[in-house]
């Protein structure tokens, strides 16, 4: 089992960039092109996403299964929501292949298990509605969210469109499946950036505690921003990364 499909744009040192649920490794463009001005930004799709809708992988899985197909030299890896546990999980399991780190909309999962239990159960039905409503429908649900309230048009373009994938990506990557990692942030000893919306007010809380967590961490809060903030303001996210 092998992830396809790793892109390259831009020059400089190299950066990979991992995409959030329903998105695929093409999404966020203008945050993107941003961050080639100063990086070499790697991209891939997520397993249950775009080149990779077919293959089945938790948190942990991923994160090794990046790590086969990743650059052996030391790279900055940030990553959105979805893209941000996988790659704390990276970071954690892998801590030698990082210089740097930055999350957008992360948390450390949820401590109490049957909080969790509860959050993997409502992750497991949502799973079985995509299924039932097929991945136009859920997409459209999806993003009428609150939390992407201020997202522009064009959001829509970019996204998975494999129902099975996406559904199976649920079940194995939610955020019920990721056990709490509030007492392994302390072992992340590269610069770390955790980012969120302002407005995104459990995952401001969040990043400043995995900032305080990590041994070099800083948390920066972008003003007026939900969950997505790097698709709300592309240019003020992509310059708080840097490293």
């Amino acid at each position: 089992m092998t992830l396809l499909g790793l892109e390259s744009n831009g020059t400089g040192s190299p950066l990979v960039w991992l995409h959030g649920f329903t998105q695929t490794k093409h999404a966020a463009q203008e945050f993107r092109s941003i961050l080639t001005e100063r990086f070499e930004v790697l991209t891939i799709d997520l397993p249950g996403h775009g080149e990779n809708a077919h293959i089945a992988a938790n948190l942990s899985e991923t994160a090794d299964l990046l790590a086969e197909i990743l650059p052996k030299e030391p790279f900055v890896l940030a990553g959105y929501s979805l893209g941000s546990r996988v790659a704390l999980h990276f970071a954690i399991q892998h801590p030698e292949r990082l210089c740097g780190l930055a999350t957008l909309g992360a948390t450390r999962g949820i401590k109490h298990v049957n909080e969790r239990s509860a959050r993997r159960t409502a992750d497991n039905e949502l799973a079985t509605r995509l299924r039932a409503m097929g991945a136009e429908a859920f997409l459209h649900e999806w993003l009428a969210q609150p939390m992407f309230a201020n997202l522009p048009p064009e959001t829509f373009a970019s996204r998975s469109h494999d129902t099975e994938g996406m559904a199976r990506a649920l079940e194995l990557l939610g955020t019920g499946t990721q056990e709490w990692l509030g007492d392994q942030i302390g072992d992340i000893a590269v610069p770390y950036t955790a980012l969120a919306g302002t407005l995104d007010t459990k995952f401001a809380t969040e990043a400043a505690a995995l900032a305080q967590a990590a041994q070099n961490g800083t948390c920066w809060l972008i003003e007026n921003a939900l969950h997505a903030a790097h698709l709300e303001k592309p240019d003020v996210a992509a310059t708080l990364i840097r490293f």
